[in-house]
């Protein structure tokens, strides 16, 4: 494995996010905080307990989560994109390593920056609600998998997307409603059965169910399941970025 080659790429994409520190980290912040005021305020006084959990502290794993998978998708989904528009992509390609020591660096880099920022919004978590973490680990488990997870699938799309506009498509149209829908701020045995059943078929419900027992112990669904899932989407973002590499799909344009 060529560790210069991967230090370099991973070296390079964490100095772009420090250059626009402001967007990379601030930003998300500034958003987190803008949502506990509007959900844990103003709902919140509403809405005083789910599953004996206070509504304010109840939906800090889904703002992480939310935070965490468009983070996640926008750094490795533009780290990778920029590249192929200015051309500098077919210096990489034909530089002396492989694609699995691309990805590293790209998605390593992506991940870093998600697992940075999901970690900021914890603490700034603790600026609003008293919260304590049951599982540590697990929640460190789910964090890192989640940021992993979701920087290979940002950097499909990357490899995906012919223009700006497409790189922003499946974030916003997509995985933006389906974290929402999820079960982010609320549970989903708070709705009608039928609905319930149709939630357990969004993905993204099984990773903030799991995020959230860590916290909490409480969970929508079984904590093997929502980590089988992981794993799932896991092998599947990589059996699909091999194949792009491969195929040379959207790379030898």
């Amino acid at each position: 494995m060529n560790i210069q080659a991967i230090r370099v790429i991973y070296k390079n994409e964490m100095l772009r996010a420090w250059n626009t520190l402001l967007q990379s980290l601030a930003s998300p912040v500034i958003s987190t905080s803008l949502y506990f005021v509007v959900f844990g305020a103003a709902i919140g006084s509403r809405i005083e307990e789910i599953d004996g959990v206070a509504y304010g502290v109840f939906i800090v794993p889904g703002l992480v989560m939310l935070s965490l998978l468009t983070q996640s998708i926008a750094n490795a989904s533009f780290g990778i994109f920029f590249p192929k528009f200015t051309g500098a992509i077919y210096e990489v390609m034909s530089a002396p390593i492989s694609f699995f020591e691309i990805i590293v660096g790209y998605v390593g880099a992506a991940a870093t920056k998600s697992l940075i920022l999901g970690v900021i919004i914890l603490i700034t978590a603790n600026l609003f609600v008293d919260l304590h973490i049951a599982h540590p680990f697990w929640m460190m488990t789910f964090l890192i998998l989640t940021c992993i997870s979701f920087s290979l699938f940002g950097f499909i799309i990357g490899l995906w997307a012919t223009n700006f506009e497409k790189l922003q498509l499946i974030p916003m149209l997509i995985i933006t409603p389906l974290v929402f829908l999820g079960g982010s701020f609320y549970s989903i045995s708070m709705l009608p059965p039928a609905w319930q059943t149709v939630t357990l078929f969004n993905p993204v419900l099984y990773l903030i169910s799991g995020f959230r027992w860590s916290f909490f112990e409480v969970a929508d669904v079984s904590v093997e399941i929502s980590l089988a899932m992981i794993m799932v989407f896991l092998a599947c973002c990589l059996a699909l970025v091999w194949w792009m590499f491969k195929t040379g799909y959207r790379l030898r344009q």
